[in-house]
C-alpha cells in the first residue's frame, strides 16, 4: 500500500486508502476454489473526442490481474464496452486464454444483452474485480475527472449492473475494486471522503457510488493492479511456508519488458494518456519510467 499510495499525481487519493484492504483482497483472490471464474471489469473512455476513447490507465492493470488469475488456475472473463474493445484485445494478446464479454452503450443495450449479462453472473462469476472502471455517480452518470458526461457521448455500457446482479443473485461473490480518482467503480465505499476532498474537484458530482468489499486506492490504477498481483504472490508463498517468493512473483506479476510491450500494443491501437490526451505510452501524465519504477518496487517487495 505504501508503494502505490504516494499520491504521485497529487489528486488526493491518499485520503481514499482503506488500510488492509489490499491484503484482504489478496487473501480473497488466492482463496478461490480451483477453476473459479474471475470477472474483470475495466475501461475508462475518458478521451471522449477520439476513437477509441480508451486511456492507458486500466488495460495494463486489468491484464496483470488476469495473468494472476490464470496462473492460479482460474478462468478469466474480461468485460468492457464496445468502444474499448480494440485496445483491450490488443493488451490481452499475451494471454490468449482470456475470454471477452463486450457490451454496447446503455442506450443500445437489447434484451439479449441483458440476458447475456445475467447468465454471466449466474454461471461464470465467482469473483468480480474492477480496475479503472468508470462508475456511475449519484445521478447514474459516469463522469471524467473534468466532469464530462461519458454516457451522453454513447461510450458507457452499464456493466456496473454485473455487481448489482451479483449482490442479488450471488451474494457470496466478493467484489474487489481498484481506482485512483474517486470516479471509478467501487469508490462508493469512501464516497464521503471523495465529496469532502479539497483535491477532488466536484467530488459530489463525479464521485462513484458503487460500493465494493475491498478497495485498492492507488496513485495510478495500473499500479493497484500490479500491487494486487504482488500481494497474491506474497500470500501464496506464505501459505506454503515457502522461501521462493521470487518464483511466485515471476509467476503472478508481469515483468517490465512485458508491460512496455503491452503499452506499445495499446498505443498502436489508438490508446491515449488520459491526462495529456496524447497517443503515447505514458499513464496519467507520468512518463513510462515512473510506472516501471513502481512495478519494479512491487516485484522487489514481493521477493
Amino acid at each position: 500500500e505504501s508503494i502505490i499510495g504516494t499520491d504521485a499525481g497529487d489528486r488526493g487519493m491518499k485520503a481514499l486508502i482503506v488500510p488492509n484492504d489490499l491484503h484482504q483482497a489478496a487473501i480473497t483472490f488466492t482463496s478461490l476454489t480451483p477453476k473459479s471464474y474471475v470477472v474483470i471489469l475495466s475501461g475508462f473512455p475518458c478521451c471522449v473526442n477520439h476513437s477509441p476513447p480508451t486511456e492507458t490507465d486500466g488495460p495494463p492493470g486489468a491484464i496483470s490481474i488476469a495473468r494472476t488469475a490464470l496462473s492460479l488456475g482460474h478462468k478469466v472473463i474480461l468485460v468492457t464496452d464496445e468502444c474499448n474493445e480494440i485496445v483491450f484485445r490488443a493488451a490481452a494478446e499475451c494471454l490468449p486464454d482470456i475470454e471477452f464479454e463486450i457490451f454496447p452503450d446503455e442506450k443500445s443495450m437489447k434484451k439479449e444483452d441483458e440476458e447475456r449479462m445475467k447468465t454471466l453472473v449466474e454461471k461464470k462469476c465467482d469473483l468480480v474485480i474492477s480496475c479503472e472502471r468508470a462508475g456511475p455517480a449519484k445521478d447514474g452518470v459516469c463522469y471524467t475527472m473534468r466532469g464530462i458526461d461519458m454516457n451522453e457521448k454513447g461510450l458507457i455500457a452499464p456493466i456496473h449492473k454485473i455487481v448489482d446482479m451479483a449482490r442479488d443473485l450471488r451474494p457470496e461473490v466478493k467484489y474487489i475494486a481498484i481506482g485512483d480518482g474517486g470516479n471509478e467503480m467501487g469508490m462508493g465505499k469512501v464516497i464521503d471522503r471523495i465529496r469532502n476532498s479539497d483535491k477532488i474537484k466536484d467530488g459530489d458530482k463525479i464521485g462513484a457510488v458503487t460500493v465494493c468489499d475491498f478497495l485498492i486506492a492507488a496513485s495510478v490504477s495500473n499500479w493497484g493492479g500490479y500491487a494486487l498481483s504482488g500481494a497474491c504472490a506474497v500470500v501464496k508463498n506464505d501459505e506454503e511456508n515457502g522461501d521462493d517468493k521470487e518464483a511466485w512473483v515471476d509467476k503472478l506479476v508481469p515483468s517490465e519488458e512485458e508491460e512496455v510491450a503491452l503499452l506499445e500494443r495499446c498505443v498502436k491501437m489508438g490508446c491515449r494518456d488520459g491526462v495529456s490526451g496524447q497517443m503515447e505510452a505514458t499513464v496519467d501524465g507520468m512518463p513510462l519510467k515512473t510506472s516501471m519504477e513502481c512495478l519494479r518496487n512491487i516485484r522487489e517487495a514481493g521477493n
